[in-house]
């Protein structure tokens, strides 16, 4: 039977009917992450590299996750586009804070077996760096113009 209260709610639309449970996903969460730009490129032999330190965190016993990751190119890859032209990007990730190269990521594909070995929530520090790379070689065959795209992180139970 209803309360009174929920019937209302319900009546006025403002509650569901389903009972909502958290998920166990909502143990592991990342943190940090801002948008990563490149600014204007004048050294197009040479590689890129953009990193950012961010909290990856776990609430299962050891700490553990999955990082899986996906760009706004078709199919997920790892891509920027100025509309007409596209241009690849790699994606890396390392389980320690301040680094400059990781594992490669694969668009789509869990990168499982992380850890943590910091609880960032809690001391407000950063436990794992994202590092976005454009290569030297696609950056000498672009095309001039303005490239954007969309990296999707999401950090899921292992």
């Amino acid at each position: 039977m209803l309360s009174a209260r929920l019937a209302t709610l319900l009546a006025l639309g403002l509650a569901s009917p389903c009972v909502t449970m958290p998920a166990a996903a909502q143990g592991v969460q990342i943190s940090n992450l801002s948008d990563m730009g490149f600014g204007l490129v004048t050294d197009i032999g040479s590689d890129q590299v953009r990193a950012q330190s961010v909290c990856a965190y776990s609430g299962l016993l050891g700490g553990r996750y999955t990082v899986t990751a996906s760009g706004s190119g078709a199919g997920g890859t790892f891509t920027l586009s100025n509309g007409s032209a596209t241009l690849p990007y790699e994606v890396q990730w390392s389980p320690s804070a301040g680094q400059m190269s990781g594992t490669n990521l694969v668009a789509g594909r869990p990168l499982s077996g992380q850890t943590m070995l910091l609880s960032c929530p809690v001391l407000q520090a950063t436990n794992a760096s994202l590092i976005v790379i454009l290569r030297g070689i696609a950056l000498s065959a672009a095309q001039a113009g303005n490239y954007t795209g969309t990296l999707t992180v999401i950090l899921s139970a292992n």
